[in-house]
């Protein structure tokens, strides 16, 4: 998944990158307040800018995609487990009817082993019940902690991107007042470009953080959900082995 996320991140750079570089290469027949303006008649500090806010935008929309895709494919292995796994025959022939990948899987693998293995309880101080316990808990907080990866980044995007975004509207304003200091009046021709500079670059602040934070609310409530359907399989399993049914 990483990898994969690592991939797309850095296609959709390139492709922004290009795609900037054709904006600057717009001929000058264009509008001369517009996007083109920007980049081509900007300093290296509204660049950077600009760039940096192109690669907040681009890596939130490539987790937000890839984020979406594996809470899809755990919801699959949700309904997996419950069309396949309780109905079979034994806790192995169920556990066997998951696919490799799934988290549920894994925690029945390690319910399993915990309750077949009793003498690897630590130091041998723990009773089979509690270990059983602490073995299953510890799969289900590993599987939500992949869920919770790359959260942090949609948060960080979602509330410094404004900021960020700020900070060129501070930096046009700034030329606008050194262009009227220079020319010693304050016409329009003058200040137009500063001014326009600073308006864009707020309202990409904007669009980049509005949907960093709507996909971060999104997903943190899809976690819940899947959250609470790993944890009632686990709770089930955790009443069947501590229970004594025979696998």
């Amino acid at each position: 998944m990483n990898k994969l996320l690592s991939v797309a991140v850095m296609a959709l750079v390139l492709w922004g990158l290009s795609d900037t570089a054709a904006l600057a290469e717009t001929s000058s027949d264009a509008n001369p307040y517009g996007l083109h303006a920007l980049w081509g008649q900007g300093d290296w500090v509204a660049r950077g800018t600009l760039v940096f806010l192109l690669l907040m935008s681009l890596a939130s929309w490539a987790l937000m995609a890839a984020k979406a895709c594996e809470q899809w494919r755990l919801f699959g292995h949700a309904r997996q487990a419950r069309n396949r796994f309780w109905h079979a025959a034994s806790l192995a022939q169920g556990e066997g009817c998951l696919a490799a990948t799934s988290p549920f899987r894994q925690i029945a693998a390690s319910g399993i082993a915990a309750a077949q293995h009793p003498e690897d309880r630590l130091l041998g101080t723990l009773d089979q019940h509690g270990w059983i316990t602490m073995t299953l808990q510890r799969a289900v907080d590993d599987a939500t902690s992949q869920l919770q990866g790359g959260l942090a980044l949609l948060a960080t995007v979602g509330s410094t991107a404004p900021f960020v975004g700020l900070f060129g509207t501070v930096w046009g304003i700034y030329h606008a007042l050194t262009a009227i200091g220079v020319s010693g009046q304050a016409s329009i021709d003058k200040v137009a470009g500063p001014v326009g500079e600073a308006l864009i670059m707020t309202a990409i602040g904007l669009a980049v953080a509005v949907p960093a934070v709507m996909g971060y609310n999104i997903l943190v409530r899809r976690n819940k959900i899947a959250q609470d359907q790993l944890r009632s399989f686990t709770a089930d399993l955790h009443a069947v082995l501590v229970g004594g049914r025979p696998s």
